[in-house]
């Protein structure tokens, strides 16, 4: 999995979870070459690397032994935590998703690894609990339609969906969005809490634990629910019910396409052609789970924009791990947590291979971009839950 050998990187990951799915158990070999995986030899999983395009390497019994023994050294930081079971994935998205979309579901579907989507009803049903990995689709969980109120109001694309979410809001017994919108924030979290995986990207980020600070306080204006928002909402929020931030200033204008002073989109002043973040290294040994998503063939990687591009480093909470950062402009892209028996994963941004990605746009096509270390970083995450878990130090 290093950058001079492997020619499609993100297909490797399908590769290694399709042999977990055949009950084959697969060692993930941390911070050697790239991160690189060590599969049983056998001649299914040799056609299927061919037939996918994924590089691989036929090793000895003594060779595997020798690398292994040598990766065992406290001289070196890395480790070898096996994988044992395909873990079974779910995406909440909604129903007639439009074509700008989600990142995760894409390289899902090009590294050809399995997901089922859910939505709200499902979720108010409990059914998270029959999936292991749980991906939050670009969200909005305020109630407040992505805020796209000012330039995309009278689109037929937004009344559309403000009607089919007002519409599924009534349909399972609430009055307004952001009432159903936060019902299903707090399954999310109890999903978490009792032992859930879950990623986010972009809006789902901020906007997911704004709605929890938020429970029982209405931040919405009257475009959005009918109804004007509470007197003082601001110090109302109660920051000690979030996943990761902290401190944060809630963006009251719908005519402003931002949630909260949490993004740095609008304070960023960095070219595109030097927008890069920084991976953070961990002891592979001692502390595996951020070694394991920080698995890559570069530490630095391309930045990318979206409604959420950033953290803004202030407001996270300090029992949250910085795993990738930018440090000229001191923001979070991809931070990392535990929440009760759980794990959450947020990445700043919309496509890590489309540095604008804008309404309308087309889809990025991954035959283009099949060793993108920024999609690799998503792949981690997917691959998290299949690992033999052990205590960790940080």
């Amino acid at each position: 999995m290093d950058a001079e050998t492997q020619e499609n990187h993100l297909k490797a990951y399908g590769v290694t979870y399709w042999t977990l799915e055949r009950e084959l158990k697969v060692k993930w070999l941390l911070n050697y070459r790239g991160g690189s995986f060590l599969l049983p030899d056998a001649d299914i999983i040799r056609k299927e690397c061919q037939i996918r395009g994924v590089s691989y390497e036929i090793l000895s019994d003594n060779q595997a032994s020798q690398i292994l023994e040598d990766i065992s050294s406290p001289a070196v930081n890395q480790e070898a935590v096996v994988l044992e079971k395909a873990p079974k994935i779910a995406v909440y998205t909604p129903y007639g998703k439009q074509p700008w979309d989600d990142a995760v579901t894409m390289v899902l579907t090009y590294a050809e690894i399995p997901y089922e989507t859910v939505y709200d009803e499902q979720v108010l049903k409990d059914e998270l609990l029959l999936y292991d990995w749980l991906h939050l689709h670009h969200e909005d969980f305020t109630g407040q339609y992505g805020k796209f109120y000012r330039a995309y109001r009278s689109a037929a694309w937004y009344i559309e969906e403000k009607r089919n979410a007002e519409e599924l809001a009534q349909k399972l017994g609430f009055s307004k969005v952001s009432e159903a919108k936060l019902a299903v924030s707090l399954k999310i979290r109890d999903y978490v809490v009792g032992g859930g995986f879950m990623f986010a990207m972009c809006s789902a980020t901020d906007s997911f634990d704004i709605a929890l600070a938020a429970e029982g306080i209405d931040i919405c204006e009257p475009m959005f629910d009918g109804d004007g928002s509470d007197a003082g909402y601001q110090n109302k929020i109660d920051f000690s019910k979030t996943f990761a931030f902290k401190d944060f200033i809630l963006e009251s204008s719908p005519n402003i396409y931002e949630f909260s002073s949490i993004d740095m989109t609008r304070k960023r002043q960095i070219p595109m052609t030097t927008d890069y973040f920084s991976l953070m290294e961990y002891s592979a040994k001692w502390d595996p789970i951020p070694t394991m998503l920080t698995q890559n063939h570069t530490a630095l990687i391309k930045g990318f924009m979206g409604q959420t591009t950033s953290f803004t480093r202030d407001q996270i909470k300090s029992n949250v791990l910085v795993m990738g950062e930018n440090r000229t402009n001191m923001e979070a892209k991809y931070i990392h947590g535990i929440k009760g028996k759980g794990f959450f994963t947020f990445y700043g941004g919309h496509d890590p291979e489309d540095y604008t990605h804008r309404v309308g746009d087309p889809k990025t096509e991954l035959d283009l971009h099949p060793t993108s270390p920024g999609y690799r970083l998503i792949l981690n995450n997917v691959l998290f839950p299949a690992a033999k878990k052990k205590k960790q130090k940080t």
